[in-house]
């Protein structure tokens, strides 16, 4: 039986439009993408809320509905991706300020300070990082909002792991305990307080730490 040879291969200046071409095509659509992005993050801002169109953004952006169906399957995915790149954001912004100690519990106690502070309601403002729709994603979409947080969980978890390896801190699974220090620093930012008589008292950073510390540092072998 004889063999079917081969197809030639295409000559390397063809390859080379073809890829220049895809590189065109791939910029073109990120820089629509962003335009998208940055509309949905002004009408947040303005609103101070998530109750905008698809249509606001698209006039905002002054694009296409067709092109905002082209990248996104509807407002969900646009916020969903708000969200994903805010907490990639923040985690890039908590690793730089961290890197300034050299005490690993100094590092994550940073990073908890951080989070905890750009997890906090701010007044006529609506942030992607924590908002009503994060909170119902969580509901209807855990796994992309699990995916959202894979480079802070990523962060916290180097830091736990570095602090355990120095001896200031004991966890028999660091990534776990990294997703309960996260937990724990975002979710104690968009409760009310702790409620004192017919008041409530805020949550403090501080506090928050120092909870997160106790179990760091008690935590079982």
């Amino acid at each position: 039986m004889n063999a079917v040879p081969a197809e030639p291969a295409p000559p390397a200046w063809r390859q080379r439009a073809v890829e220049r071409s895809t590189r065109a095509a791939k910029l073109r659509a990120e820089e629509r993408i962003q335009r998208f992005l940055d509309a949905a993050q002004e009408l947040m801002s303005e609103k101070g809320t998530t109750d905008f169109t698809v249509q606001e953004v698209v006039e905002r952006s002054k694009q296409s509905l067709r092109s905002f169906y082209q990248h996104f399957d509807g407002k969900h995915e646009l916020l969903l991706a708000l969200f994903e790149d805010a907490l990639s954001r923040s985690a890039d912004e908590i690793r730089t300020a961290t890197a300034a100690k050299k005490k690993p519990l100094d590092r994550l106690r940073v990073a908890v300070d951080l989070l905890y502070k750009s997890s906090q309601p701010r007044p006529n403002q609506q942030s992607p990082l924590f908002t009503d729709f994060a909170m119902q994603l969580l509901a209807t979409h855990p796994a992309q909002v699990a995916t959202a947080h894979v480079p802070l969980l990523d962060l916290f978890t180097e830091l736990v792991e570095q602090a355990v390896e120095a001896g200031e801190a004991r966890a028999a699974k660091p990534r776990r305990v990294a997703a309960l220090v996260m937990q724990t620093a975002m979710f104690t930012a968009q409760t009310p307080g702790v409620p004192t008589g017919s008041k409530s008292t805020s949550v403090t950073a501080k506090e928050v730490w120092e909870f997160c510390l106790g179990g760091l540092v008690g935590a079982p072998k």
